[in-house]
């Protein structure tokens, strides 16, 4: 099998059930590290495709969607969505703002504390250089609101591939 790193894929697959386990079970683990950053990559190309092929205002994240976005809008009325501020979105001030946004979802949205990818800039595709590591749950709010607000229109239109 292709190795990734240090870790097969064989490996990652074996482990996946260890991602449920709770997080102060482990120290720094570099298989666990690699299997979450897998994790997060390939939801991060799931999501990204799906922005490319379907109009992403028909887009529905969860059942949930219409309560998130709510929620979302009424406590942070003028968060900028289209291009996000790392330090911002991490500054002391803002997680004490988002931490009881997000704890609001902990039994309505499944893994609502997992960490996941966001495009810092809604305009570009996945990258190093455009990704934030964010909680799911802060996912959900602002992709939601980039598909509703129409931010995300953008991505059908520049990165999907014509049909023949």
């Amino acid at each position: 099998m292709a190795n990734i790193g240090d870790v097969s894929a064989n490996q990652l697959m074996t482990g996946a059930s260890v991602l449920s386990r709770p997080a102060e079970e482990f120290e720094n683990d570099q298989t666990i590290e690699a299997m979450w950053a897998m994790k997060c990559m390939q939801h991060a190309n799931i999501y990204f495709n799906l922005l490319s092929s379907v109009d992403p205002k028909n887009l529905k994240l969860t059942p949930h969607d219409d309560v998130i976005y709510k929620a979302f809008r009424d406590l942070f009325p003028d968060f900028k969505i289209d291009v996000i501020n790392e330090d911002e979105l991490k500054s002391p001030a803002s997680k004490e703002k988002w931490r009881p946004f997000c704890e609001k979802f902990k039994d309505t949205v499944e893994d609502y504390s997992f960490g996941t990818l966001i495009r810092a800039d809604c305009k570009e595709d996945y990258s190093q250089e455009n990704s934030i590591l964010t909680t799911r749950i802060q996912f959900i709010a602002i992709e939601t609101a980039r598909n509703r607000e129409g931010f995300n229109d953008i991505v059908r239109s520049k990165f999907s591939t014509p049909k023949c």
